[in-house]
């Protein structure tokens, strides 16, 4: 395949995942992260996701910014800045091929919860405030592993009470500073090349003009049909990271 070819492929897919992410409560590596591995191979996902999601989410937070929980987001920090440290340090270190197949599991069970907690007795989950320490923690740890957590947290934004711009504004927060912190830790343990820079750079501007437009559509989004889009989407990545696993179950 032909650099342009490639780089082509990159920026449009990249566009089509922020685009959607931003209607459906973010999630858009879990999009990019076949791709990138089919073109760069599985070592390259977690570099390359994290310099483009750093451009995504800062513009996400400068566009939404005044729709930042911060005290959600000040409780997040500690946990973010310890976990991903270590998720980037143990990227170096362990295999971790079969996390994914937990993210999964985990969140096909947030999608149910939701689902027949209205209908049947379920054991209430209040997510309070400074439950996002040891969350953001947890998070930031897999993400620095695998690349990507997907929607993970969504259910507990959901639960804590943000909603639309509120919920994307707040994540996107989190994710910078965890995605910040990523390609410090990379850059010192020596993961990065100017090759994946490159890429990672073309993922993060493709994602500037579908972060503009996402949010135009996202303003006439009723909060009801985002938490239905935001749940849904939970489910679909659960099924989609599932099949990605089919094979390290085969073997």
């Amino acid at each position: 395949m032909s650099d342009a070819l490639l780089l082509v492929l990159l920026s449009s897919v990249s566009f089509a995942a922020w685009f959607t992410s931003m209607l459906v409560g973010g999630g858009s590596p879990l999009i990019l992260i076949p791709l990138v591995t089919l073109l760069l191979g599985a070592p390259s996902v977690a570099p390359v996701l994290t310099i483009g999601s750093v451009l995504g989410n800062i513009q996400r937070s400068i566009l939404l910014w005044r729709y930042i929980d911060w005290k959600l987001t000040l409780w997040q920090m500690p946990g973010v800045v310890a976990g991903s440290l270590i998720g980037a340090y143990a990227f170096t270190k362990v295999r971790a091929e079969g996390l994914q197949f937990f993210i999964a599991i985990a969140l096909l069970y947030m999608v149910v919860h939701s689902l027949l907690s209205h209908r049947i007795q379920m054991p209430a989950i209040r997510i309070r405030a400074w439950h996002f320490l040891p969350l953001g923690f947890l998070n930031a740890v897999v993400s620095g592993l695998v690349g990507s957590t997907g929607p993970l947290l969504n259910p507990a934004y959901l639960s804590y009470g943000l909603e639309k711009e509120r919920m994307i504004a707040t994540r996107a927060a989190g994710f910078t500073l965890t995605h910040l912190i990523k390609i410090v830790a990379y850059a010192l343990l020596g993961v990065f090349s100017p090759a994946l820079l490159g890429y990672g750079l073309v993922v993060g501007c493709a994602a500037l003009p579908a972060n503009w437009l996402g949010r135009k559509v996202l303003e006439k989004m009723s909060p009801e049909q985002f938490q239905v889009a935001a749940v849904s989407f939970v489910g679909l990545s659960g099924v989609w990271m599932l099949w990605q696993q089919r094979t390290f179950f085969i073997h």
